[in-house]
């Protein structure tokens, strides 16, 4: 698969050389970040009043020390798919004043297969898989 040279693009071809199935649904986790706790809460409930589909977390990111609003949406990661999410995240987002941080996904999901090579592999008390 070839990507755009941008950002999104690398991290759609990353997924695929780690061998996510790039055309099943997975979760895509969208950040927006703001300064202040009440712009995220604020964000949230509007979100959560315009009846977004997906699910909607909000925490304290220490590593940026911002408040982080995660909106996870369940879809297909297709390139012009994700930067038009983006850019409508990012607009909204900024109506209080914060802004969109990047995407990514799990490591692990279904449709990737981060186990192929373990087929036969049987768990055992040491394992942390």
């Amino acid at each position: 698969m070839q990507f755009p040279d941008d950002d999104n693009g690398k991290m759609l071809q990353a997924m695929a050389e780690s061998g996510i199935d790039l055309s099943k649904a997975l979760d895509v986790d969208f950040f927006l970040v703001f300064d202040d706790k009440r712009d995220a809460e604020s964000a949230l409930e509007d979100l959560v009043t315009r009846e977004e589909q997906g699910e909607l977390e909000i925490n304290f990111n220490e590593e940026l020390d911002k408040w982080e609003l995660i909106v996870t949406l369940n879809m297909v990661p297709e390139y012009n798919v994700i930067v038009e999410r983006e850019v409508a995240l990012n607009d909204f987002a900024s109506e209080y004043d914060g802004m969109t941080d990047g995407w990514g996904v799990m490591q692990h999901q279904d449709g990737d297969d981060e186990f192929a090579d373990d087929q036969d592999h049987e768990c055992g008390d040491l394992c942390h898989h």
